[in-house]
């Protein structure tokens, strides 16, 4: 057997140094989860250099996507649990929408159709003042659909209402700031979807993108 030789004392770091070490390596630690781990893994970024790095656009992506998939795992388990509601809600959904149609077709001022292929999103968009409203119905007719209801213009921006799964919506935007306001559009299912959108109220233009 082969003995080791013994180190010296003098050789051994002292308990201040191990401190010392120690408390470096926290400071480390800590400094690359703040600039580094938080921004990239949950868009979180209290110093700011995240943002310099590129690195909290990168975690607002993934927040995004993570939010989505959690939606989608929902609306599936959903679908589960009863099957036959997407086909009856798609009927109910023609029927409200023929109703809308017969109601309000003398008020509305305009009306926005086009077809959601499965996979694919679409935007719709108001150019609207601070302090303009309008009023909406929409219906999704053939299955259901995510939508982000929002606002966006020089650095300011607004949630209105975000929904997955869903086959018509109505209700009203006051525009807290001016710029574009409306909706982002996504076709989860597997077939096409047809979207109808109805809009009266204070709003400039309207701005499709698909």
């Amino acid at each position: 057997m082969n003995n080791a030789p013994r180190p010296n004392l003098e050789d051994l770091p002292t308990k201040a140094k191990l401190l010392r070490s120690s408390i470096i390596a926290g400071i480390g630690a800590v400094a690359i989860m703040v600039t580094i781990y938080l921004p990239a893994e949950h868009a979180i970024d209290p110093t700011g250099v995240g943002r310099v790095l590129g690195l909290t656009d990168m975690g607002e992506i993934k927040v995004q996507l993570a939010e989505e998939a959690e939606a989608d795992r929902l609306l599936d388990e959903q679908r589960a649990q009863d099957q036959s509601s997407s086909v009856l809600d798609a009927v109910f959904g023609l029927f409200i929408g023929t109703a809308h149609a017969q109601e309000a077709e003398q008020v509305w001022q305009d009306e926005v159709t086009f077809v959601l292929e499965p996979g694919a999103t679409a935007e719709i968009k108001m150019t609207m003042e601070a302090g303009n409203v309008t009023d909406y119905a929409w219906t999704a007719t053939g299955g259901r659909v995510n939508f982000d209801l929002h606002a966006h213009s020089g650095g300011e921006s607004v949630d209105y209402e975000r929904g997955a799964g869903q086959i018509e919506g109505e209700g009203s935007i006051e525009a807290p700031f001016t710029g574009d306001h409306g909706w982002f559009w996504r076709n989860r299912d597997s077939t096409p979807i047809t979207m109808t959108i109805r809009l009266r109220g204070e709003y400039n233009e309207i701005v499709e993108t698909y």
